[in-house]
Order: structure tokens, then sequence, then C-alpha cells
């Protein structure tokens, strides 16, 4: 019993000791403050006045860094009127596609045959519906897309951006997309060329 009453002391002596306000509950130095009393604002706030308060936010990525679900990062922007810097530029810039699997081969003439086909013709010659050997809508006539010997860099430019009396294609074909609708062009090439 009075080993029962001995604990029973003890637990309410240490209970009433730890809610006691005498002991110091806040630390005296933080090894990292930024991280131990962060700053936080609303995500969709305006964030224009947090420079001022000594915050540094650039609210631009991280250089080098790729946006989610753009795993094809092309690094040229569209040149201004009369400048073709960066359209000379993008000759560099390579194909992620050397071949096309056999069903992806099919749904890439799929794509090629809505988005394409109607200017530039089904056999890629350049005589498609709104050209027609000169009697349909379109004043002028299609590239020969068969005969078209330019670096895939290039052509990526001229589908993304548009060129010519061609406009883009940006919003209906993914950049994934446009590369492979490339290999699919220069695969039809090479089966020509073979022929």
């Amino acid at each position: 019993m009075k080993k029962l009453s001995f604990i029973v002391c003890f637990a309410i002596t240490i209970i009433v000791v730890s809610c006691s306000s005498s002991i110091k509950r806040s630390p005296n130095n933080a090894y990292m403050p930024d991280m131990a009393y962060s700053r936080a604002y609303e995500t969709y706030a305006d964030h224009s006045n947090l420079q001022k308060e000594g915050i540094n936010y650039t609210n631009t990525p991280v250089a080098g860094t790729i946006a989610r679900g753009e795993e094809f990062p092309f690094p040229y922007t569209h040149d201004a009127i009369g400048d073709t810097t960066n359209y000379s530029a993008s000759r560099a810039a390579k194909n992620p596609f050397d071949s096309l699997s056999a069903a992806d081969f099919k749904e890439v003439e799929r794509l090629y045959l809505v988005n394409c086909g109607i200017c530039h013709g089904k056999d890629l010659d350049g005589n498609g519906p709104l050209w027609k050997d000169g009697s349909g809508p379109y004043p002028a006539a299609p590239k020969n897309l068969m005969t078209l010997h330019m670096p895939d860099g290039q052509m990526f430019y001229s589908i993304t951006y548009g060129k010519g009396q061609m406009g883009s294609y940006a919003s209906q074909l993914n950049r994934k997309e446009r590369w492979q609708v490339i290999t699919y062009i220069k695969e039809k090439q090479k089966e020509q060329a073979a022929n």
C-alpha cells in the first residue's frame, strides 16, 4: 500500500510540475530561423509586396527546369517580324524520336492526315484538298513535303510558330505529337528514296 501511494504521489508531482508555467518552453537560438519560423503567404495572393518585406521571391522558374507535362523542351522562341535568328538557330534542335513503332506510326499517320493532310495531301506531295492542283480554295500551293529537305528543328519551329502561309499548330498538336509528325514525314521521305 505504501508503494502504491508513493507511486501515485510521484505521478501527481510529475503532472503538476510539467504543467507549471515556470518551465521555459521556447528555445534560445534557432539553427535556421527561416525554416523554424517561416513566413507563410497565400498561394494565389498578390506577391508584389514580398520584396519590400525582405522575402526573395522572383516568381520565375529555376533555370534549366522543365515544367510538368513538357517532356520535350524546345528552347527557341518565336522571332520578331523580320528577324530569323531563332529560326536559323532551331536547325540545331534534335528530334527525340529516331523512329516510330507500328502502333505509333499508325496514330501519327492519323494525326498527320487530320492536321496536315488537308493542305499537304495524304501523299505529302503538297496537293491536299485545299489546293487540289490550284482548283481548291487555297490561294498558294503548300510545300511538297516529299522534296522538302529541312532539319528537324526548323520543321518543329515551323509547326510550332507557323511559317509563311502556314499558321501555328501548337494548339492542335502537343510537343511530343509535333516531333512524331516530323519523324513520320522523315520516314516517308526515306521510304520514297528507297523506292
